[in-house]
């Protein structure tokens, strides 16, 4: 079993940044591909980012390429996700999801997730 939390979310300017973090608590971290997940109201839940369990590979949604950087400390447990120049289309719940499944993009391939954390882009 695993668990995950997620924090860092908040409300933040169009431009602005945030970065995103992930604990983990439980089975070998490392054996495990981690992704970010987002879900706006009404909308839903989708790709954003995943990585592998050595992070040496990652893989973004074209929505958030260049703009979003995920990475992951294995020693530490933890995956990031650091945001940049954020729009208003990104406002969402963003999850934290770890699992052994492929590919990185679908959501079945995720075993594991977190309760999420708001992030809301204001103009």
């Amino acid at each position: 079993q695993v668990q995950l939390v997620e924090s860092g979310g908040g409300l933040v300017q169009a431009g602005g940044s945030l970065r995103l973090s992930c604990a983990a608590s439980g089975r070998t971290f490392s054996s495990l591909r981690q992704g970010w997940f987002r879900q706006a109201p009404g909308k839903e839940r989708e790709f954003v980012a995943g990585i592998s369990g050595s992070g040496g590979s990652t893989s973004y949604a074209d929505s958030v390429k260049g703009r979003f950087t995920i990475s992951r400390d294995n020693a530490e447990n933890s995956v990031y996700l650091q945001m940049n120049s954020l729009k208003p289309e990104d406002t969402a719940v963003y999850y934290c999801a770890a699992g052994g499944g492929r590919p990185a993009r679908w959501i079945n391939a995720y075993d594991y997730w977190g309760q999420g954390t708001q992030v809301t882009v204001s103009l």
